[in-house]
C-alpha cells in the first residue's frame, strides 16, 4: 500500500527532517515490502513549489538523502509508491505538481479511457505526463479549480463526485496542497488515513513509520502546533483520528481545520480487491503496510 504524509506548520516556515524507507528489520520483509518510487514537496518563502523524487527505495539513494535533510516550508508532503498503474519511472512517481499545487494519492481508479476522454473535453490533457491513474485524477481536480475560480474543496468535490458515478474504483485517499493550505480526502473506508492536530504544548515532533519518518527541532524547541496527515499514525499520541470516509478535510493557514462529506457513501462501481489485476492487487493489500509503532 501506498504510504502518504503531509503537514500543515501554520505561519511560520520549519525545517523538517525527512527520511524514507527506513530499512525494514529483515530480508525478508523487505522482499515483501519493495517499494516502487519515493518522493517529497515543500514550498519555499516564495510560495514556489519543489520535489524531490525518484523512482527508486530512496534508501538506496544518496542524493535524496542530502537533500531531504532538512528541507523548510510550511506545508509537506510526501510519498511511498508501491506502483499500481504505470511503470517505475520519474514521471509516475508522486508527488505530482499542476498550477503551483502538489498532491499525492493511495488508491487504484480504473476505467482510464472514461477519465481521458474527460479530461480531453475539459481541455486539461496535457497536464498529463506519465501513466498514472492518480495524475489524471489530479488533472481532473486541476479542471475543476480552474473553472470554478480557485475553490479547492468544491473542485475535489466535484471531480471526485464524477469518478465516484462514472469509474470503477477501489480507493482514493489524497493529499493535496498549496503554498499556505493542505487538502485530504478519504474516500471511501478502503484505506486509512489519520489526521492529527498538534498543540504546541505537545513537545514530541519526531514521527516515525516503518516508511516515512519526521523530525522538526523547530517544532518541538518553540512548541508551535501543527497539523498532520499519515496514512499510519506516526507516533502514540492518542488524539490521531481517522478520517471519515468520504470526508474531504481543509487545514486552512491559521491551522483551523474544516470537514465536509460531499461525497456519496459508496462509489457507484466500487471495486474489492479480487476485482484488481495481480499488479494492482499487490500494491494495494494491507500487508505492503506493515505495523504502526
Amino acid at each position: 500500500m501506498c504510504r502518504l504524509f503531509g503537514m500543515h506548520a501554520g505561519d511560520h516556515p520549519v525545517k523538517a527532517t525527512f527520511w524514507l524507507l527506513t530499512a525494514p528489520d529483515s530480508l525478508a520483509e523487505q522482499s515483501r515490502r519493495e517499494a516502487d518510487g519515493f518522493g517529497i514537496g515543500v514550498y519555499d518563502r516564495e510560495g514556489r513549489p519543489s520535489v524531490v523524487k525518484a523512482p527508486i527505495a530512496a534508501y538506496e539513494d544518496k542524493a535524496f538523502a542530502a537533500e531531504a535533510r532538512d528541507v523548510e516550508s510550511l506545508t509537506f508532503i510526501a510519498h511511498v509508491r508501491y506502483a499500481s498503474t504505470g511503470g517505475d519511472v520519474k514521471a509516475n512517481t508522486h508527488p505530482f505538481e499542476q498550477d503551483n499545487r502538489l498532491l499525492a494519492h493511495n488508491g487504484v481508479v480504473e476505467d482510464l479511457d472514461l477519465l481521458d476522454a474527460r479530461l480531453q473535453q475539459l481541455g486539461v490533457m496535457d497536464l498529463v505526463k506519465g501513466d498514472t491513474d492518480s495524475e489524471r485524477v489530479f488533472a481532473l481536480i486541476t479542471a475543476e479549480i480552474r473553472s470554478n475560480g480557485g475553490d479547492v474543496g468544491a473542485a475535489l468535490a466535484s471531480a471526485l463526485g464524477w469518478i465516484a458515478e462514472n469509474c470503477r474504483l477501489f480507493a482514493l485517499n489524497i493529499i493535496l496542497t498549496d503554498a499556505a493550505n493542505v487538502w485530504a480526502v478519504r474516500y471511501p473506508d478502503t484505506h486509512p488515513l489519520y489526521v492529527l492536530e498538534l498543540s504546541g504544548e505537545d513537545r514530541k515532533s519526531g514521527m516515525k513509520t516503518h516508511r516515512i519518518s519526521m523530525r522538526s527541532e523547530q517544532l518541538e524547541a518553540e512548541r508551535r502546533p501543527a497539523v498532520l496527515l499519515g496514512t499510519e499514525k506516526i507516533d502514540d499520541n492518542p488524539n490521531w483520528r481517522m478520517m471519515d470516509s468520504g470526508e474531504i478535510l481543509h487545514i486552512a493557514p491559521s491551522l483551523e481545520v474544516r470537514r465536509s462529506h460531499p461525497l456519496p457513501s459508496t462509489p457507484r462501481h466500487r471495486l474489492t480487491l479480487a476485482d484488481l489485476s495481480d499488479q494492482a492487487a499487490s500494491s494495494q493489500s494491507p500487508q505492503t503496510a506493515g505495523s504502526t509503532p
